[in-house]
């Protein structure tokens, strides 16, 4: 996978969120999953940590080698953006800059436990909608987004 040249765009953005609907999401398949961006990260040596959870129970965690505590902070406030919007942390973020203003200026929530920044990514379920997030940090906000995606591409086949 190589690093995205241009930011995709709001209705790049939304059309990933309805393609990438999952059909069913257990904890085997977040397993799976996990292990994939496993993978994909270490192929890349990428230094982040990948947090996938269904509802509020923790499903999969990896920290990989250069992660640091820092990233598990931003993965719990680019998750809770997922929850809270029910759409991924870089459109959320890239919605608020189409206003010509920024998510920390204008959302009225607190920075230090909210992060529209990408890498956070909802897990839907057809005919359920939003039942979890899948999350990378550690590289800049739109590779980690592109990782999630790229992971989810390859685990819906």
């Amino acid at each position: 996978m190589s690093a995205p040249t241009t930011p995709p765009t709001i209705p790049e953005l939304e059309e990933q969120e309805r393609r990438l609907t999952l059909p069913h999401f257990t904890h085997d398949d977040a397993w799976a999953l996990g292990t994939l961006l496993v993978d994909m990260a270490r192929e890349q040596a990428a230094p982040v940590a990948i947090d996938i959870r269904r509802g509020g129970q923790q499903l999969f965690h990896a920290a990989l080698p250069g992660s640091t505590p820092d990233n598990d902070a931003w993965i719990d406030r680019k998750r809770r953006v997922v929850e809270r919007y029910g759409s991924s942390s870089y459109l959320v973020g890239s919605r608020f800059r189409a206003k010509g203003t920024t998510f920390e200026e204008s959302s009225r929530l607190d920075p230090d436990t909210y992060a529209a920044h990408g890498g956070a990514f909802p897990i839907a379920v057809e005919g359920a909608g939003v039942v979890g997030t899948v999350v990378v940090s550690g590289l800049p906000q739109i590779e980690d987004h592109a990782m999630v995606v790229a992971a989810l591409e390859r685990f819906k086949g």
